[in-house]
């Protein structure tokens, strides 16, 4: 198993992929992680959000985490999600990845029931005294309605087997102050493509990207210039893959992505409810943007 005590660098926020029946198609997945360790990923992320977790049965969950554990062989990390708005279930969930073999968790905030700060310590203090496993903490606050403050990851931090964040508050005033308030092993990680090369200045460390999904190489040396202070290379970089990080939402991922990798001939496109395909105006827009790419 990886020691992800030293994780930095791009790591892919993985779909899973789905047969016209709603099953999982693990040939696909098995192509796919393939294609990801290939084009150059740092590691992999299955059945966080991207990975449409909030629709995959515990049995599902366990499955694809098994499939990409098997498929990368021990060439990359895996960090696996588990989190949700149940604590209990959330400690389920990890105790499964444990024994699944992965390298850590990421555990998103819980969602809809809207806990103060003190619940959100509480419960992910019960997840990490749940597991040996290390944790990377997941703020999406345009997702799940709560903010985890730079006062509460500050507090998180000193639990010892929580070692890191994904930021994707989009505020990098609160990103920053997070660095300055955290041990400096802790890891603070992008969970906005279009916010790497800013957090990165920062003090940040990598990224978990959804954009990665269709262009691994061209996103991990995005990271990778950021990490060695190119900055001229990280800037043109960045000007060449903005289009398809910010075109991966022009609906709610991972709808436009899914579109994309299923043109890219990765994927069949489908999803499952509430999730929808994307409009043709939408399709329209992530074609033009994946043949200037020279994705497909």
């Amino acid at each position: 198993m990886h020691n992800i005590s030293n994780l930095k660098g791009c790591g892919t926020a993985l779909v899973t992929p789905f047969k016209k029946d709603l099953s999982i198609d693990e040939e696909a997945l098995r192509r796919f992680v393939e294609f990801q360790i290939t084009g150059g990923i740092d590691f992999l992320v299955p059945c966080g959000t991207t990975g449409e977790s909030a629709t995959l049965s515990d049995d599902e969950q366990r499955r694809v985490i098994q499939i990409v554990v098997e498929e990368a062989r021990g060439r990359v990390p895996i960090i696996a999600g588990a989190g949700g708005n149940n604590t209990a279930h959330v400690i389920k969930l990890a105790r499964d990845c444990e024994r699944l073999g992965v390298a850590g968790l990421l555990s998103v905030s819980p969602y809809y029931n809207k806990p103060m700060q003190e619940g959100l310590y509480q419960h992910f203090k019960a997840i990490a005294e749940a597991t040996s496993l290390p944790i990377i903490l997941y703020n999406v606050p345009p997702r799940t309605s709560v903010n985890i403050l730079p006062d509460t990851i500050a507090r998180l931090s000193e639990i010892p087997n929580i070692i890191g964040v994904k930021e994707a508050s989009g505020d990098i005033s609160q990103i920053a102050e997070i660095i300055t308030r955290v041990p400096p092993e802790f890891k603070v990680l992008s969970g906005d493509d279009s916010m790497t090369l800013p957090l990165i200045a920062v003090g940040g460390v990598g990224l978990i990207s959804v954009a990665a999904n269709e262009a691994p190489g061209k996103i991990k040396a995005l990271t990778r210039a950021c990490l060695e202070n190119n900055w001229e290379d990280a800037r043109r970089l960045n000007r060449e893959v903005w289009a398809l990080m910010k075109a991966n939402f022009i609906e709610t991922s991972p709808g436009p992505v899914k579109a994309a990798l299923a043109m890219m001939g990765k994927i069949e496109e489908t999803y499952r409810l509430p999730i929808v395909p994307v409009t043709p105006e939408t399709k329209e827009k992530l074609r033009a943007v994946l043949v200037d790419l020279r994705l497909i």
